[in-house]
């Protein structure tokens, strides 16, 4: 990456040893959760250079919430998901579409981020995160069955919309995808290995380019796959929010949330299914990550922004139980509205008039899309900040954030 430059505040290089944590408050863990680290990624931080266009030029002319556009590069931000990265302490993480749809996001580069966090803990840490290179998505050779934006075959989020990440262990890359809905297979180096993979019952989003027309849409916009886990050669992707068919049987009170197996050796669904139901019908799916291998954790959010953001919290599913009306069993593990932070590590603010920083620490991005089970008990969250909104500061433009929690509960059987 000798043509990129990163610029926007600095952050720091720290050397990464990987994650240990201590919650410095009792040898016994508390019964709580408890926030042990916290990093965060400047707003404007971008690569540029060559192979790295500016962004956002849909909204050429505008300052909002502090940034101007268009964009000087290519934003490393709006992270959806994020994985182990290839040595300890570094994370590859993927944002999202860039800007919201297909038609503000063509300029945006479809891409997966090696990170390493310096995390500030109770025992130290600079709070900062080094970028390092990155993963291209492409389709060199036409695979992906229409017309892509840039003629090199770089996809964009004119193209798809990625919201979950999973590695293999010959480290090709699976991605969940909210235009199709379906689940992309790219090798490590991000070339398209073969079609799109639909989802079963003919789901189709209105940004799909075969559906025809927004009405022959089965799946609502931006309610396809958002969450996709992984155990074993199975993939677990599920959709954020209700099908068509679902709200028009339920109406908008529908909690239902489909949840599908894909065979990664076969290529094929399995047929095996499941419904999982959110808390209320206005909470989404963010993400799901593996715990076993029959459990997963899975996290809801609403679409609240800085302390309006209320409602998000992580549960644990065993794929074997559902109840008796055929849902998924969940047992709730964190509310990520509410995190004990006893040793002050989100503290001091980092821009004037933050909120929700302190004891207690909550979540105020608008789209918590992140999560990964780092220990036994322990998980990592990542918020998509996405750029411009706001979150953390009611001024500002958020921050790419990533905490550490301790959840004593979270491998309880």
């Amino acid at each position: 990456m000798s043509s990129n430059h990163l610029i926007g505040r600095t952050v720091g290089v720290a050397a990464i040893v990987g994650l240990t944590f201590g919650t410095a408050v009792g040898a016994q863990a508390p019964e709580p959760p408890v926030l042990v680290g916290r990093a965060v990624l400047p707003v404007e931080t971008y690569l540029t250079g060559a192979g790295n266009p500016s962004a956002g030029n849909f909204f050429a002319g505008q300052t909002i919430n502090g940034i101007t556009f268009p964009l000087p590069g290519q934003p490393v931000e709006g992270f959806s998901a994020i994985v182990e990265g290839r040595r300890k302490g570094e994370w590859l993480a993927m944002p999202d579409n860039g800007f919201g749809n297909k038609a503000n996001s063509g300029d945006f580069l479809i891409r997966a981020y090696y990170l390493q966090p310096d995390f500030k803990t109770a025992g130290g840490g600079t709070g900062d995160v080094v970028v390092g290179d990155h993963i291209q998505f492409s389709d060199p050779n036409g695979l992906i069955g229409f017309p892509v934006v840039r003629p090199d075959r770089r996809l964009t989020g004119g193209d798809i919309d990625p919201e979950s990440l999973q590695v293999s262990p010959q480290g090709d890359m699976w991605v969940g995808d909210e235009f199709g809905p379906w689940i992309l297979h790219f090798d490590s180096a991000g070339r398209l290995l073969e079609a799109p993979v639909p989802l079963p019952g003919d789901l189709k989003s209105p940004s799909n380019p075969f559906v025809g027309a927004p009405a022959n849409a089965t799946v609502a916009g931006s309610r396809g796959i958002e969450g996709m886990g992984i155990s074993g050669k199975h993939l677990y992707p599920v959709l954020e929010g209700a099908t068509v068919a679902d709200l028009a049987a339920e109406g908008t009170g529908s909690r239902r949330r489909l949840m599908f197996e894909y065979d990664t050796h076969r290529g094929e669904f399995t047929g095996r299914q499941w419904v999982y139901r959110t808390e209320s019908s206005s909470l989404f799916v963010s993400d799901v990550a593996p715990l076993d291998p029959h459990r997963l954790v899975v996290m809801e959010r609403d679409g609240g922004r800085g302390l309006a953001a209320a409602n998000r919290k992580v549960y644990v599913v065993d794929l074997r139980e559902v109840d008796g009306d055929g849902f998924l069993v969940k047992r709730e593990v964190l509310d990520l509205a509410a995190i004990r932070d006893p040793n002050l590590v989100s503290l001091p603010e980092i821009h004037a008039g933050d909120v929700g920083i302190g004891d207690p620490f909550r979540v105020t991005c608008e789209s918590v899309e992140a999560i990964r089970v780092v220990d036994k008990d322990q998980v990592l969250v990542g918020c998509d900040n996405n750029i411009p909104n706001t979150g953390r500061n009611p001024a500002l433009a958020d921050d790419n954030e990533f905490i550490v929690v301790d959840v004593p509960t979270l491998s309880d059987r």
